[in-house]
């Protein structure tokens, strides 16, 4: 908790210190990698860099930590914590990483807004982000306690995977599956449980992103889906093109241990899978589960997509819905095949969906996708703590809007 004080300082100027932090965060990152390029080279995603969505989605992390810092110390953002937490683990983020964060953004804090920090201001914030990195380091070691591995943020967590096979599941998706090249059993993952996967580029780069786990769970391989991302806007997903066209079977890559953003509770109840383009990859796993486990509440399933040529497992999706009691699947497509629903054309209409009180909802899908969907469900009457996100892409938006979009150390994860 901040101290009076500093309450009172963060309180009177989070509104022009949040106008500022775009500019704050870009000039942040301008000098880390000055002094460190190796750090954007290694570390960071560069797609996400280059399109200014790592910048934003730092101030947009640091202006929600300390909004609700101010508002209510007792309800801080958990979930947006707890994500970026998940995802500092699974690249192996250290503790005095924080320390070369915390020089770089209070040099950018000092040079945007000039005479404007005061020693108070400077020390009011410097609270709020050790407050907010304290939280961040006991969620990781948290977080890799919880996927089984050592005290302590070790970057020797990453394991060498050889590719056995690989299949294209549409045009643009490819499916790899994986066994540990060291000839050791693959570790048990939970249904929605994602990896970070790390390759070695030809420009000489260590690029990292996460993928769903898709495959059993206890099937002694890992299987993920990767779609190729090509953008008209800005650079393609290098690491994505990289899988698709240069790591055949038999290639080896290096994945971090399973961890977690998109898990069903203990007693799952009545269920909303909202899911939206390659987004569908961690709503299969979760469906498997239920069918597994002889679930009898209802479940209804969203699914949006351009095509059913370009809907990834859709008979598997339509199966396992059919598989529950009290299952019921919606297929959105906005170039639909002969014989498809013509009130399912175009996005989902979820107005027209019952979403009783006590319903957990999963959306997964890009960002825009996720926060309209939120928005509408919360404008509903769902509450915020109901609603789970996986969001694909980084989107500075996400983090009000309760979803991870980035942190100062890795990035949501595609590309």
């Amino acid at each position: 908790m901040l101290s009076e004080e500093s309450a009172r300082t963060v309180r009177e100027t989070l509104p022009a210190v949040t106008r500022a932090l775009p500019a704050i965060s870009s000039r942040f990152y301008d000098l880390l990698f000055a002094d460190h390029p190796v750090l954007l080279r290694d570390v960071f995603n560069r797609v996400r860099h280059a399109t200014g969505e790592q910048p934003a989605a730092l101030a947009a992390a640091i202006a929600e930590f300390a909004a609700h810092l101010v508002r209510d110390p007792s309800a801080l953002p958990e979930a947006m914590l707890s994500r970026i937490a998940h995802r500092h683990a699974s690249v192996g983020v250290r503790p005095e990483q924080y320390g070369l964060v915390h020089e770089y953004l209070f040099r950018a804090i000092g040079e945007v807004l000039g005479d404007a920090v005061t020693p108070e201001v400077a020390a009011a914030w410097d609270e709020t982000y050790w407050l907010m990195a304290g939280r961040l380091g006991a969620a990781e070691s948290d977080a890799r306690t919880a996927a089984g591995l050592p005290a302590g943020p070790l970057t020797s967590s990453w394991r060498e995977w050889v590719v056995v096979d690989r299949v294209e599941a549409t045009g643009q998706v490819t499916t790899f599956r994986l066994v540990p090249a060291d000839g050791g059993p693959a570790p048990v993952f939970r249904p929605g449980q994602y990896t970070s996967l790390r390759v070695f580029l030809p420009d000489g780069a260590w690029q990292t992103r996460q993928y769903s786990l898709t495959g059993p769970p206890d099937s002694g391989t890992w299987t993920i889906s990767v779609k190729r991302v090509q953008s008209a806007q800005g650079p393609d997903g290098e690491v994505s093109h990289h899988l698709h066209l240069k790591v055949p079977v038999g290639a080896r890559v290096e994945l971090s241990a399973p961890f977690e953003d998109f898990v069903l509770p203990e007693l799952p109840g009545h269920l909303l899978l909202v899911s939206a383009g390659i987004g569908v990859t961690p709503v299969l796993p979760l469906l498997r589960q239920l069918a597994g486990s002889d679930h009898q509440d209802p479940v209804t399933v969203v699914h949006a997509d351009r095509s059913p040529r370009t809907h990834v497992g859709r008979d598997e999706h339509q199966a396992l819905v059919d598989a529950l009691p009290n299952g019921t699947a919606h297929f959105w497509y906005t170039e639909p095949s002969q014989g498809h629903h013509v009130e399912r054309l175009g996005r989902p209409d979820l107005d027209a969906l019952p979403v009783p009180c006590g319903t957990h909802v999963y959306v997964s899908g890009p960002p825009s996708f996720v926060i309209d969907v939120r928005t509408r469900l919360q404008d509903r009457g769902t509450p915020p703590e109901h609603i789970h996100y996986e969001v694909f892409g980084a989107d500075a938006q996400s983090y009000a809007a309760g979803g991870h979009a980035g942190c100062p150390w890795s990035d949501a994860a595609v590309g």
